[in-house]
């Protein structure tokens, strides 16, 4: 079902006036914004889940006083963690709405190297459906889940895998890179330089550190590494049995498990991001799945919703609406 603007008419706040016209701009200020996370009024409680052998993830446990209405679990994108910006200040609202919140770390990520034998990957689902069986198990009202990019690649994938399911009551991923291999080509493109080098630097940095604990990392020519699709081609692929970059990709892209969605599912999208085409959106699932919803913006950026107008982070207040709503 695809929505844009005037069409998505739930939201009395829907309709985004962006502070910032340029996406480059946009995006780096979404990054560097200031944000609360009142942790005086809604203390964390740090949990900590073991998926499988040889891995354990924390994951920054937030509840609301009183009976919750709900438990929101939040999957961050690309070298962030469970304190990304538009995390915390998404949080924020859920709690004061009532919502249990979850925030958690991919594996390896927030100061978790030392946990996991594995780095995380772009449709590594395992990890965070453990989660939510985990909470699911406790009976503490309907499971919400939302991701950010890479984890709302995750998100999207782990929703087609589910298709039909009472484990989840609605999902939402913000800056989707639907289909992995697009992504990777459009982050290299030289007006991307500037991201690239950014995760790129991130990621080299965490093999060499993984390999001085695991065998399965060796931190071999990755020096030599120019590009996501080579760190990927060279490290993701091979460690996780895909073989290569193409074969990843082509696996773990969400955009092959949109047409199994089966729970409502809301995906926040600005024309002009920077590192997703738009065209990677002109998927048929979003013409023929009714499970799904895209809300598509002129402006935004790469997770950079900043409003000129109230609310400040105009995304927090249109996801946290389309999930009361189903709560």
């Amino acid at each position: 079902m695809p929505l844009s603007e005037p069409g998505y008419s739930e939201c009395p706040h829907k309709k985004f006036h962006p502070l910032f016209a340029n996406a480059h701009l946009a995006t780096i200020a979404g990054n560097f914004w200031p944000r609360a996370l009142d942790a005086s009024r809604f203390p964390v409680i740090e949990q900590y889940y073991a998926p499988e052998p040889g891995v354990t993830v924390k994951v920054l446990e937030h509840q609301p006083p009183g009976r919750p209405r709900g438990q929101i679990v939040f999957v961050h994108g690309l070298e962030g963690s469970a304190d990304a910006g538009y995390i915390r200040s998404m949080a924020q609202v859920a709690l004061e709405r009532g919502f249990g919140v979850h925030r958690a770390n991919l594996r390896s990520c927030g100061g978790t190297e030392e946990l996991s034998e594995t780095l995380y990957h772009s449709g590594l689902t395992s990890d965070t459906r453990f989660i939510l069986e985990a909470i699911h198990a406790r009976q503490l009202g309907p499971i919400f889940l939302v991701g950010f990019s890479l984890g709302g690649n995750v998100v999207l994938k782990l929703a087609g895998e589910l298709g039909q399911t009472k484990l989840l009551a609605a999902a939402c991923g913000v800056s989707v890179p639907l289909d992995l291999a697009e992504c990777a080509r459009t982050l290299g493109r030289p007006a991307n330089l500037l991201y690239s080098r950014r995760f790129l630097s991130r990621l080299k940095a965490r093999v060499v550190r993984k390999a001085l604990t695991s065998p399965l990392y060796s931190d071999a020519g990755v020096g030599s590494v120019k590009s996501i699709w080579e760190f990927d081609d060279r490290f993701t692929g091979p460690i996780f049995g895909f073989g290569n970059a193409e074969n990843y990709y082509h696996t773990q892209s969400s955009a092959a498990f949109l047409d199994s969605i089966r729970i409502p599912t809301l995906v926040v999208q600005a024309i002009d991001d920077p590192l997703i085409p738009f065209s990677v959106y002109d998927h048929p699932a979003f013409r023929t799945n009714p499970w799904l919803e895209l809300l598509a913006v002129p402006r935004g950026g790469h997770l950079g919703f900043i409003s000129r107008r109230p609310p400040r982070f105009w995304l927090d207040d249109v996801v946290l609406h389309w999930l009361c709503l189903r709560a």
